[in-house]
């Protein structure tokens, strides 16, 4: 019973996170226009990740997203928010302010937000992974392996 419960998760799991993928893309790109935005859609697509791990095993996730992959993606993240701030300094304007990025005002806006809010998304994403896996992984060598029982009951999580 407990190996065809697993594998009704699996199917469903399959079928949701490219949906949840997209919705957090949604959320990314519409946040400038509405509610939503850079960190709402790190979250989001850091859950679809999680969810992956849930179901199959940290070190499944492991091998789809290496610790190299979220510690690279945390920093370009960063590297691009503070990355705008210092091109609009030597743009002549203030750390973040986006009316000079281009020849228009309105544009020079549009152009920061969209840049600041993909740069939020990624360091929200990668630092979401990067505690869930530390959480996981420390939850995983909690358990005994010379104890069949308790071993059992950490594999029906």
């Amino acid at each position: 019973m407990m190996m065809r419960r697993k594998m009704v998760l699996r199917v469903v799991s399959k079928l949701l996170i490219p949906f949840i993928l997209l919705f957090a893309l949604y959320v990314q790109w519409h946040g400038d226009f509405g509610p939503g935005g850079g960190f709402q859609a790190g979250v989001i697509f850091a859950a679809a990740f999680m969810l992956y791990g849930l179901i199959y095993g940290l070190g499944t996730l492991r091998e789809a997203l290496p610790s190299w992959v979220t510690r690279l993606v945390l920093s370009l993240g960063v590297l691009l928010y503070a990355g705008v701030g210092v091109v609009c300094l030597l743009l002549g304007g203030n750390f973040l302010d986006y009316d000079v990025l281009a020849h228009d005002p309105l544009h020079g806006q549009h152009y920061g937000i969209i840049l600041v809010e993909f740069g939020v998304g990624l360091t929200v994403f990668a630092g979401i992974i990067t505690i869930f896996c530390a959480f996981a992984g420390r939850a995983a060598a909690d358990v005994n392996p010379h104890d069949p029982e308790e071993t059992a009951r950490a594999g029906d999580d």
